[in-house]
């Protein structure tokens, strides 16, 4: 998982790529990177850590230019290193180009073994450099024609902007796992992961970038080049339940809406009779409002969450996931002593935050702590982005809800239903990729 963001500008771009992938930051917080057209040539920074402490006014200014791209990343274990950072360069008939990537190709080992038999030489470890070794290969003065040739060759999940000369260029895997949207700010077009970093540069999102589709944006405009195969379009839908912001709005679903709704239809599907609706902060806090809101129950702040803390589950080693749960939510004894309360967060994965919460909310004196799951049991490894590469770290694919109950410590413990949760984006259940919860993979991951 991470973030992306192209923009081609009237004015200098690079404060705008700073201040957009800040608002990109909640996607990836182990690396940050821009790359700028500066009119001659593309100038690139990158730097390890959040973007606030890679980029400077003085490192800003070295990147002079209107058009631009950027990248926020997370890694796998064993993945953050320097070299990893993104946008990486390449050359291009004779001219540099830069790529940005979220996303995951399912056969990128495959083609990495074939590259490289052939004497292609990698300078990192990210499946973005077989992205970008590929469009180089098949480019014949035409992007569009190099960029449709290498989408037949790459499976998996792919939202990626790129830069050359002139022109920031854009395209978005036929399945449309990952987010990607359009937007302007007068003259100004800016493509991003989400609508935050459009609105917070002071633009307005205009629609989203199709499944298959490829933009080219440059002097004269806006160019789209729709995908021309069958429409096989499968939006991620953990992306509702858990990356995007509240404020996103992709692929016409707003993820506050969805996890409102989705609070609602759980509070139908399993009630509880508590005192207290807690949230967990921050992306269970529409689900809890919702889940108040239907059942009349009292919504309660009873963690605080403290807000220099990142997101636990994209920290990339278990250790690191369980200090930071400590260091990130910390009850609230006064709200939450003597009280029965209903625990409402958007998953459980690996079930280190829930075992910690339950247990710390004991400790403050919660008398009874039910637990209610706004997504379905995730029972299988993603292959599209999200760090849940093998099944033994998922608890739900090794343990019943009633053992998952027993180990998190919770007095009673709920998931939406596959159902619900589609019916809170208002759309079918084929609309969705859903094979985290159930195994049905639209693309296939044995390619690997």
């Amino acid at each position: 998982m991470s973030g992306v963001i192209g923009i081609y500008s009237n004015n200098a771009v690079s404060p705008s790529l700073f201040y957009g992938l800040n608002s990109l930051q909640h996607r990836g917080q182990e690396s940050a990177g821009m790359a700028v057209f500066n009119g001659e040539e593309i100038l690139r920074k990158r730097a390890m850590g959040l973007v606030i402490d890679g980029f400077d006014e003085e490192t800003l200014a070295e990147l002079p230019g209107n058009i631009g791209i950027g990248h926020v990343r997370y890694s796998k274990a064993g993945g953050a290193h320097d070299y990893n950072i993104q946008p990486v360069m390449g050359f291009i008939g004779g001219e540099t180009i830069a790529i940005a990537h979220d996303g995951n190709l399912v056969n990128y080992q495959l083609l990495r073994a074939r590259l490289e038999e052939e004497g292609m030489m990698f300078q990192t470890t990210n499946d973005t450099e077989v992205i970008l070794y590929l469009i180089t290969r098949y480019y014949e003065s035409d992007i569009v024609e190099a960029i449709r040739r290498t989408m037949d060759v790459i499976e998996g999940a792919y939202s990626v902007t790129a830069l050359m000369k002139g022109q920031v260029v854009a395209f978005r895997d036929p399945s449309g796992f990952r987010p990607l949207v359009l937007g302007r700010d007068g003259d100004d077009v800016i493509v991003a992961s989400e609508n935050a970093p459009i609105e917070i540069i002071g633009g307005e999102m205009t629609r989203n970038v199709e499944a298959g589709e490829i933009l080219v944006i440059d002097e004269t405009g806006i160019h789209s080049y729709p995908y021309e195969g069958e429409n096989r379009a499968r939006n991620c839908i953990f992306e509702y339940v858990y990356f995007a912001r509240n404020d996103a709005n992709l692929d016409d679903i707003n993820a506050y809406t969805f996890r409102r709704r989705c609070g609602e239809i759980l509070w139908k599907e399993a009630p509880c009779d508590v005192d207290l609706v807690v949230p967990v902060p921050d992306s269970g806090i529409p689900s809890a409002i919702g889940y108040a809101q239907a059942s009349g129950i009292p919504f309660g702040e009873g963690l605080v969450k403290n807000r220099y803390m990142g997101r636990t589950f994209i920290k990339p080693t278990q250790k690191e996931r369980e200090m930071a749960v400590k260091l990130k939510l910390n009850p609230l004894v006064d709200v939450v002593r003597g009280k029965s309360i209903v625990l409402l967060d958007d998953s459980i994965v690996r079930g280190t935050t829930s075992r910690n919460l339950i247990h710390r909310l004991r400790e403050a004196g919660a008398k009874e702590v039910h637990m209610r799951i706004t997504s379905p049991p995730v029972k299988y490894s993603c292959y599209y982005g999200i760090d849940t590469p093998n099944r033994k770290n998922l608890i739900a694919a090794n343990q019943t809800i009633r053992e998952i109950e027993e180990n998190i410590g919770a007095d009673s413990l709920a998931f939406i239903s596959l159902e619900g949760l589609a019916s809170a984006g208002k759309k079918e259940i084929s609309r969705y990729c859903t094979a985290c919860f159930d195994g049905d993979y639209p693309v296939d991951p044995t390619v690997i």
